[in-house]
Formats: C-alpha cells, sequence, structure tokens
C-alpha cells in the first residue's frame, strides 16, 4: 500500500502531530484552509466514506469526539469550527484515507464551495 497517511502514521513522513492515541492521529494540514486546519486521521486504513463498516461506527464516533478535544485546546470551540470528511474525486478527496478536516479560527461561509 502506498498510502500518505499511514505513512505518516508510520513516522515515515514527518508531520506536526497535535494529538495521537491508539486508534486516531491528528496532524496540522499542510495546505491550511483557515487557521486552525487539523487533519484527524483513523489509524486503521479506510480509503472513502463508502468503505466504512459496521463495526467501523465506534471509531468513526471517536474521531468526532477527538476533533472536539482539539477544538477546545485551540480555543476555537466557542467561536465555532467546521468538520469536514469528503468522499471521493468530485468532493475533493486527494488522500484515500479517510479524514476529517477541523476548520476554525475564522468566520465561515456557505455554501463551502
Amino acid at each position: 500500500m502506498n498510502c500518505l497517511f499511514c505513512k505518516i502514521i508510520e513516522k515515515k513522513i514527518p508531520s506536526k502531530i497535535v494529538y495521537e492515541d491508539e486508534r486516531v492521529l491528528a496532524f496540522e494540514d499542510i495546505n491550511p484552509q483557515s487557521p486552525v486546519h487539523i487533519l484527524v486521521i483513523p489509524k486503521k486504513h479506510i480509503s472513502t466514506a463508502l468503505e466504512i463498516k459496521d463495526e467501523d461506527n465506534e471509531l468513526i464516533g471517536y474521531m468526532f469526539q477527538v476533533a472536539n478535544k482539539i477544538a477546545k485546546g485551540k480555543n476555537i470551540a466557542e467561536r465555532g469550527f467546521r468538520l469536514v470528511l469528503n468522499c471521493n474525486h468530485e468532493a475533493g478527496q486527494t488522500v484515500f484515507h479517510i479524514h476529517l478536516h477541523l476548520l476554525g479560527g475564522r468566520v465561515m461561509h456557505w455554501p463551502p464551495g
């Protein structure tokens, strides 16, 4: 497998890690779209949202809990933040390992894209 995010999890590619435990890793996006732009990824490789199985439900929920914890730690929780999970090319997914984008620190507009 030649997955960029799996290589980050394995520490074969450096990243600015902001959170890590046995299930997830969170790191700063290298091309930030807001003052706070962190990616929360599961350590289990799941290519797209379409591949999430019933046994992954707890892990996916846990990713959101971790994003909430990071948002509070970055002092953006009360002001507001956005969580985005893209699925496939037309939605903007460029790395095929699911990941939540945690975006905050500025006013977000709608529609986003």
